[in-house]
């Protein structure tokens, strides 16, 4: 721990310089996030290996000694301080994956695919009818309503408590905001949840929040606390919305940047799902993702050890790049690659129960977008678009196109 660790951006600007400078510093890299201290790891192998062992958790509580400043002071407080799956270790994790897995079961996954081919063509519908010369942000029009839509579905989400809800979930990932303002946000978070349960004590339907709230009420305590039912609700909303609209937005930008990549799709030669995978393994919606800690000395590969009780960040995007598992060519988007192998939905038994979900959604979108829209074009050169203000979110802050005249006309 004496070495100087290297200072992560807030706002990502040039993530992928970053993500080089870490991989350069060996299997790990001693990192300052945003005033905490933890050890990024960008070699796949290694991260492959922590993310399954029982040496790793992530119960800051149990296993952290900096838990409680961290969560009295630090931005991403909400990150380690929540109290559902993506926080618990051994057996309580498996307790509260049990109660959320049926949710998205492959029966139910499939059931929801005609609704998102309809909520596609609606959103594709308004886009078709406005002038063929206009600028559109297809960030703002397309990748946000369709995730919001889907999850709002599956969680129950009113109608009218969606903007809300899409406001506090964007500043859980706003990297930049001071702790006071991250606090602020988080209070405005938990008021919406605390909204949404109420209506559905209410009036219950066939939806997550009142599966799990019939299951708190008849498991007679032994099923989710109340801090639970609302940090697994704020979970579901957020890991279920933000990611979706990075996956789908960076898709986009890539296509659009290697047409002949995307005319080969077109031509059947390859699939959407190949798109899906490369743009995952290439653009992984979430670059770092707060934390896990050491539950013992950890040796490492290069002859350092991670000790007990140190903070670990899992560097998706950095280890999704790494020359020794995708060759000289892993910075490139290539959809004809043979693998596609990534960590985008993490590893082990913290691996993202949502990702078939988001694959179908992410699918889907681009294969009406541009059956749609076969003369779409970015309205600015690519390097212009600027990301998110975020060192976990992975996307950009607009993707503006003209997307020309529909197929259709």
């Amino acid at each position: 721990m004496s070495e100087l660790p290297l200072v992560l951006d807030p706002t990502g600007a040039d993530r992928h310089a970053e993500h080089r400078a870490l991989r350069a510093q060996g299997p790990a890299a001693r990192v300052d996030i945003l005033g905490v201290h933890a050890w990024a790891v960008t070699d796949p192998t290694l991260l492959n290996t922590l993310l399954t062992s029982p040496d790793v958790s992530k119960d800051g509580r149990a296993h952290w000694p900096g838990f409680e400043e961290a969560a009295a002071t630090w931005p991403l407080a909400l990150w380690i301080a929540v109290r559902n799956m993506f926080t618990a270790y051994g057996a309580d994790h498996r307790r509260l994956r049990r109660m959320v897995a049926p949710a998205f079961s492959a029966r139910r996954v499939a059931a929801m695919k005609e609704d998102i081919a309809a909520i596609v063509t609606h959103l594709l519908d308004h886009l078709a009818g406005l002038p063929r010369t206009r600028e559109v942000d297809l960030r703002e029009h397309l990748a946000y309503p369709l995730p919001i839509g889907v999850i709002s579905h599956l969680v129950g989400v009113p109608e009218n408590q969606r903007d809300a809800f899409r406001a506090v979930v964007d500043g859980v990932f706003d990297t930049t905001l001071t702790p006071a303002a991250s606090q602020a946000n988080a209070e405005r978070l938990y008021g919406q949840l605390d909204q949404l349960i109420a209506t559905k004590r209410e009036a219950p339907g066939d939806d997550m929040t009142s599966l799990l709230i019939r299951s708190r009420d008849e498991e007679d305590g032994t099923g989710l606390s109340h801090q639970e039912l609302r940090d697994t609700l704020l979970l579901m909303v957020s890991a279920g919305y933000e990611t979706t609209v990075n996956v789908i937005d960076q898709a986009i930008v890539h296509l659009l940047a290697h047409p002949r990549q995307l005319d080969r799709v077109r031509a059947g030669a390859y699939t959407w799902q190949d798109v899906v995978e490369e743009t995952l393994r290439l653009e992984p919606a979430v670059a770092h993702l707060p934390l896990r800690y050491a539950v013992r000395d950890i040796p490492l590969p290069d002859g350092r050890t991670i000790p007990q009780g140190d903070a670990i960040l899992a560097s998706y995007a950095a280890a999704n790049r790494h020359p020794d598992w995708h060759g000289p060519t892993a910075d490139d988007f290539d959809i004809t690659r043979t693998t596609k192998d990534h960590l985008a939905f993490g590893h082990g038994v913290h691996f993202c129960l949502g990702a078939p979900l988001a694959r179908l959604e992410v699918a889907e979108v681009l294969a009406q977008l541009f059956t749609r829209f076969p003369h779409m074009q970015l309205a600015v050169p690519g390097t212009r678009l600027h990301p998110l203000n975020s060192l976990i979110s992975n996307g950009h802050q607009a993707i503006p196109v003209r997307l020309g005249a529909p197929a259709d006309s």
